[in-house]
C-alpha cells in the first residue's frame, strides 16, 4: 500500500491526435487542456477524424515540439517540420465523434507526408484558437472546452493502477498504451475511480467521467500491431454496461502550469465510478 502523498509523476502530451505523445517534466495548461494538446488531427476525404481505431500505423508516428516547431517523423520518412502557429489555410468544418469544429488545412506538404507513410489519402488540420469546442453539457459546464480529444481535455490514470492491471496480465504493457495526459503516483491501485474533485498543484479539476477503453491500447507502439491484450482482461475485470474502464476523464477549473511533482489533494470522493 502506498505511504507517499500522492503527486503527479508524468505529463504527457499528444499534439496530432492518436501519433506518439511527448512526455514532459512541466507544461501550461490553457482552456483546452495542455498547450498544443491535440490541436492537430487527421482527416479523410469525408473530413472526418482518423485514429489508431482504424489506422494501427499511427502509432509509428513521432512527435516531438522543438524551436518553435512542431517535428513528426515516422521510420523510412523525412521529418515534417511544421510551425506551431501554422498560417491560415482552407477553412474545413472537421468531423469528431458528434461534434464539427471548424479546421484550417495545414499544407499539402503535410498531406502528402501523412497520406505515404499511412498508405491512404488524408489530409493535417489544425483547430485555431478562435474555433470553440465544448466538453458534453451533461458532462461538465456549458463554458468548458476541449481540442480535438475524443471528448475531454485530459485524461488521468494512477500508475499502481496499470500496476494492478499488469499483475493480472500475462505480459506487462506500457502507460504509453492508454494514452494518458496525467499519470497518479502514491495512490492505492484504481483510487482514482473514486475521486470527483482534486487538486493538482494549484489547479482544481473535476473528474465527471470514467473513459471506456476502445480497440487503440491493443496496438502496440513499436509495430503498429493489435494483440488481445489489455483488452482480454479488462473486460474480466473492469467491465460495466458492455464497455470496459480504465483511467478518468477530467476537466479543469482553470489555467496555470503544472509540473512532475505536483502535490495531488483529494478535495471530493464519491462512489467507485465504474460501479464495479
Amino acid at each position: 500500500m502506498p505511504t507517499s502523498k500522492p503527486s503527479l509523476s508524468n505529463i504527457f502530451i499528444y499534439p496530432v491526435k492518436s501519433l506518439k505523445g511527448i512526455q514532459a517534466s512541466s507544461w501550461p495548461v490553457i482552456a483546452t487542456g495542455f498547450q498544443y494538446d491535440r490541436q492537430w488531427m487527421l482527416i479523410d476525404n469525408n473530413r472526418h477524424f482518423l485514429s489508431q481505431r482504424t489506422l494501427p500505423r499511427m502509432a509509428l508516428i513521432n512527435t516531438a515540439i522543438q524551436n518553435h516547431q512542431l517535428i513528426i517523423s515516422a521510420p523510412g520518412m523525412d521529418s515534417l517540420m511544421l510551425a506551431l502557429s501554422p498560417v491560415r489555410g482552407d477553412v474545413i468544418h472537421s468531423t469528431i465523434w458528434h461534434d464539427e469544429i471548424a479546421t484550417i488545412s495545414v499544407s499539402t506538404e503535410a498531406d502528402q507526408w501523412f497520406s505515404r507513410f499511412l498508405q491512404t489519402e488524408c489530409r493535417l488540420v489544425y483547430q485555431p484558437s478562435a474555433s470553440v469546442r465544448n466538453v458534453n453539457p451533461d458532462f461538465a459546464n456549458l463554458d468548458d472546452q476541449c481540442a480535438l480529444s475524443d471528448g475531454f481535455p485530459f485524461l488521468l490514470i494512477g500508475e499502481n493502477s496499470l500496476n494492478a492491471l499488469n499483475s493480472a496480465m500475462p505480459l506487462d504493457i506500457a502507460m504509453e498504451r492508454f494514452r494518458p495526459n496525467l499519470v497518479i503516483s502514491g495512490c492505492d491501485s484504481y483510487a482514482e475511480d473514486f475521486w470527483r474533485e482534486i487538486t493538482i498543484g494549484e489547479i482544481g479539476f473535476r473528474l465527471p467521467k470514467p473513459c471506456s477503453r476502445c480497440v487503440v491500447p491493443t496496438n502496440d507502439p513499436a509495430t503498429g500491431e493489435y494483440g488481445k491484450e489489455p483488452l482480454t482482461t479488462l473486460n474480466r475485470l473492469r467491465k460495466w454496461n458492455n464497455k470496459v474502464y480504465f483511467g478518468q476523464n477530467a476537466i479543469h477549473n482553470g489555467c496555470g502550469t503544472l509540473s512532475v511533482g505536483d502535490q495531488v489533494h483529494i478535495q471530493i470522493t464519491g462512489p467507485q465510478q465504474p460501479p464495479l
